[in-house]
């Protein structure tokens, strides 16, 4: 069964308790090491009376995600090959 349940359009604020919060896309900045990331159409709630931001955290979590260092990196660890060692005298393999 389908989760029918919707986020509602509008809010009361909770910081200010006066304003209404809307669904909004800004462009959201972050910063990543020395660098300032910049985000066009990010969702966020705003409230229009004191400018209060919740940021979608769906959106939030995808963004963290993607600015991730080790993102598309296995998280096993890698065979490293081994080099063939044999044992006994220095003949080489094909001789022996």
């Amino acid at each position: 069964m389908k989760n029918t349940k919707k986020t509602p359009e509008t809010y009361s604020c909770k910081e200010c308790l006066a304003g209404v919060v809307r669904p909004q896309y800004i462009t959201y900045f972050t910063w990543l090491n020395d660098e300032l990331i910049t985000v066009p159409n990010f969702p966020a709630w705003i409230c229009d009376l004191c400018g209060k931001r919740e940021y979608d955290q769906r959106a939030i979590s995808w963004l963290t995600t993607l600015l991730d260092p080790g993102a598309g990196n296995s998280s096993k660890n890698k065979r490293k090959p081994h080099p063939y060692h044999h044992s006994g005298d220095n003949a080489s393999p094909a001789v022996k």
